[in-house]
């Protein structure tokens, strides 16, 4: 990020004196008689240092609003807010994906707004690398941690069978576990048809381990990604 501002800045100085070189000779060295016509002409000539600026001013709009698309704030690969579930600024629903995804501002990843699958391990990891969400490819099973991202430590009630989620935001998770890419480390790495990956349990927020051949809930997540959790 310091390297993008740092080029922005050196671009905005490079600008800024172009501009006054423009200006400078836009202005500079006019005769009376002439500096009269060029008055008149104004009016038909816009002042080429206003449009210079006019332009910067849409670059830096846009580096503020992360590169386009309207959406406030760079959320790439950030894990450094923490806005909280009652504010309301916490998720965006993606009218961009037909409202079928959920961007987490606190991370930046993009969650499917309303998740439905039961499968094993291996199915459910085929079918989030396959699944088209709003119209969009690249989406894989999500760490544990990213999973564990998603709950709201002030919402975990065990007896109250809902999800510790933000309510009104997602459609269809359930009081139960969910597969990770996370691998059990405790488990044989020789017996990896066998082996175990971590579960989230979303009603309490817990963490434990099942068998790849076994089935459960299924959650994809889009963004960037740490092959070692495969």
């Amino acid at each position: 990020m310091q390297g993008k501002w740092s080029r922005c800045l050196s671009g905005v100085g490079g600008a800024v004196l172009i501009g006054g070189l423009v200006l400078a000779n836009y202005g500079g060295g006019v005769a009376p008689a002439e500096a009269h016509d060029q008055q008149k002409q104004s009016y038909n000539h816009p002042n080429p240092f206003r449009q210079i600026l006019d332009k910067l001013n849409e670059v830096l709009e846009k580096l503020k609003n992360g590169g386009g698309g309207g959406a406030a704030g760079n959320y790439t690969m950030r894990w450094d807010t923490n806005s909280l579930s009652s504010s309301g600024s916490r998720f965006t629903v993606l009218t961009d994906f037909g409202s079928a995804a959920v961007r987490d501002n606190n991370t930046g990843l993009v969650w499917e707004q309303a998740p439905s699958t039961i499968a094993t391990w291996t199915d459910a990891r085929i079918q989030c690398v396959e699944k088209n969400v709003g119209g969009t490819r690249g989406w894989r099973l999500p760490s544990v941690v990213e999973l564990m991202s998603l709950i709201d430590p002030s919402l975990i009630n065990p007896l109250s069978q809902i999800p510790p989620i933000v309510p009104g935001v997602f459609t269809g998770v359930q009081s139960a576990t969910y597969w990770s890419a996370t691998s059990n480390a405790d488990v044989n790495p020789s017996a990896s048809a066998f082996s175990a990956k971590l579960l989230l349990n979303f009603n309490d927020g817990k963490v434990s381990s099942l068998a790849k051949g076994n089935a459960t809930n299924v959650w994809c997540v889009r963004g960037p990604m740490s092959e070692s959790a495969y």
